[in-house]
């Protein structure tokens, strides 16, 4: 793909909790001009009984946005047309192409086509195991006959490493592309002579070469490996998937919070310790500074937003004023004191400090598999990240850093050649740039 590419192209992603729609226009320079609109799937549609209850809601967004932001496109380039036999098809050839960024375990055997492992973060529909994501997406498309081509199925930290290629600086390729948000994950690119996996599907050998989604968030299931306590194990118990994805929970958004909230009541609950007056605390105790009102959010399972750690860990006053704040107002802990708030600091930095040097971990795996740190032209190993713990968590990069200086095989000489750079919108950014090789390349099957 040339860095001089222009046009404009359509992203789908559902990445977790939220699904985007968005549009990027390619300037031809490097640089992008993106617009989207962002809505949170609504919690009966992520354990929906049918796969066609969730594609549906994808699909109306998707009219949605077309509606709102390309309004004469939408009405102007002519609709799908019913045929004899009440088929749905597209008889026109001006339609917009779509990246669909799926971010759960498929089975991919063409550039447009996936059929779904299992569901994380929190989804469980059932009926959709087994089945062409895509297909079950411009199905739902068809049904509202939108001018849109599903064109591309890619995950996120796939579409992040295209979109960190597209906008890295220099002429230096970029190796992998990360996501660290409310899951975790990576992909990057690999010689096909050191994959001996047999690979199902079509696909171009002539690069010599295969992006790879690692799915890294699986790794050490068994816990052989991964320094895991009481409460990550209690953590496991209470997910969707219990035993599965377990690199994941220790290191993504969607538990980091959790974990904090069953280290802080076990402190609750301990006579020597006592934290925020103790787990029988009651509001209309006067002798309390300290009180609790009703049933405290830190005894309710999934209560604590992550959010709160990137707040603890950027509250660097004397008096823990912003901190005290938002421990009143997010959790109903009225009054909390000086000594509360920086316990409560440090167990929250604890849990985000272990989480930044686990990432660095398959980061560093990857650069020794790769071997490159070995190149002796001293070029930079360029990785493109994404996500909001990266991203919002103060100094959660440079906690990376510090690790993989500590891995023998990188160390600081290494460490420092390493150029991490953070991909704002990168798995949108990304699945229309692959929507736009599918398209130039002519490899999309099914339209």
């Amino acid at each position: 793909m040339s860095l001089s590419e222009e046009g404009l192209y359509l992203a789908a992603d559902l990445g977790g909790t939220n699904f985007r729609v968005c549009s990027v226009n390619l300037n031809g320079d490097t640089t992008f001009k993106l617009s989207y609109t962002k809505v949170t799937i609504p919690k009966e549609l992520m354990v929906a009984k049918t796969a066609e209850e969730l594609f549906a809601f994808l699909a109306k967004q998707i009219e949605e946005y077309l509606e709102l932001h390309h309004p004469e496109d939408y009405t102007t380039i002519l609709r799908k047309r019913q045929t004899s036999s009440d088929h749905i098809v597209f008889e026109d050839e001006e339609v917009f192409q779509l990246g669909f960024t799926f971010s759960f375990p498929v089975q991919q055997v063409g550039i447009n086509k996936g059929k779904l492992i299992r569901w994380t973060k929190g989804f469980d529909i059932p009926d959709a195991i087994g089945k062409d994501v895509c297909s079950l997406l411009q199905q739902e498309i068809d049904k509202l006959r939108l001018p849109v081509r599903v064109a591309t199925l890619v995950n996120d930290t796939v579409s992040t490493l295209m979109a960190r290629s597209y906008t890295s600086p220099g002429k230096t390729r970029t190796l992998l592309g990360a996501i660290f948000g409310t899951g975790t994950n990576g992909a990057y690119i690999e010689k096909l002579n050191s994959i001996h996996k047999p690979i199902a599907g079509d696909y171009d050998r002539s690069t010599g070469e295969m992006v790879l989604n690692t799915e890294w968030g699986s790794f050490d299931n068994q816990l052989n490996f991964l320094p895991s306590t009481s409460y990550d194990r209690e953590l496991n118990l209470s997910t969707p998937n219990p035993g599965t994805h377990m690199f994941e929970k220790h290191v993504s958004g969607m538990f980091l919070g959790e974990l904090v909230r069953l280290v802080v009541l076990d402190m609750m609950r301990n006579p020597n310790v006592l934290l925020f007056g103790g787990i029988d605390t009651i509001a209309n105790d006067k002798t309390q500074n300290t009180r609790v009102d009703g049933k405290p959010r830190l005894q309710t399972v999934w209560g604590l937003d992550t959010a709160i750690l990137s707040i603890a860990a950027a509250d660097n006053t004397p008096e823990l004023g912003v901190l005290r704040e938002q421990l009143e107002g997010m959790l109903d802990i009225h009054g909390p004191s000086l000594a509360d708030a920086r316990a409560f600091k440090e167990i929250a930095g604890s849990v985000a400090r272990r989480a930044a040097r686990l990432s660095a971990i398959p980061l560093a795996a990857i650069m020794i598999h790769c071997e490159a740190l070995t190149c002796s032209t001293q070029e930079p190993v360029d990785i493109g990240v994404d996500g909001s713990v990266i991203e919002h968590y103060p100094f959660y990069l440079d906690m990376v850093y510090e690790s993989l200086r500590a891995v023998n095989e990188i160390g600081k000489e290494g460490a420092d050649r390493v150029r991490v750079g953070f991909v704002k919108d990168g798995s949108s950014v990304g699945a229309a740039l692959i929507a736009l090789v599918a398209g130039r390349i002519g490899t999309v099957t099914g339209i």
